[in-house]
């Protein structure tokens, strides 16, 4: 972490990208270092789901005469589906939820998601836990939307290979 952080203060940016002139304490920062680190988790994940598809559909495919977008966007990517919905609900939940990248590479409370900002709530002698209580509340309600809208996606993702046989 602490190589990443001083690499973040020495990487510059333009004025109207960053408020510091560097990668640090701005959003294209935070961006890249979630879009580094579960990118290769995004990759396994559909790698082995892609495993599971039969050639024998982009076999037939070429011989209805399909080329290769044709294959990847009418017989793929439908078939992707439930593991694409099952990695949108996580990935989102994950990323929504950091607290520990945008705690150690940003320092405007104005710039901070809103996981870290709720750190703010507590005071240095004195804690609300009512508020802090309800803010937590209001702050899983955007992760409960996007479960509930996924739903049926995540779960038959997840219990793709439940009932072989």
């Amino acid at each position: 972490m602490t190589p990443l952080y001083t690499a973040y203060t020495k990487v510059p940016l333009p004025e109207w990208m960053s408020s510091s002139l560097t990668l640090y304490d701005s959003y294209l920062g935070l961006i890249a270092i979630h879009v580094a680190f579960q990118t290769g988790f995004c990759v396994f994940v559909l790698y082995n789901y892609t495993q599971t598809i039969p050639v024998e559909l982009t076999e037939a495919a070429v011989v209805d005469g399909a080329g290769v977008w044709r294959q990847y966007w009418q017989i793929t990517v439908p078939l992707l589906r439930p593991a694409l919905g099952a990695l949108a609900t996580l990935e989102f939940t994950w990323i929504y939820n950091d607290f520990l990248w945008a705690l150690v590479l940003m320092s405007s409370g104005d710039k901070l998601p809103v996981t870290s900002a709720l750190n703010n709530l507590r005071g240095q002698f004195f804690t609300d836990y009512n508020l802090l209580a309800a803010g937590s509340v209001m702050v899983a309600l955007p992760t409960l939307i996007v479960f509930f809208a996924l739903r049926k996606q995540f779960i038959s993702g997840l219990t793709l290979g439940a009932n072989k046989g």
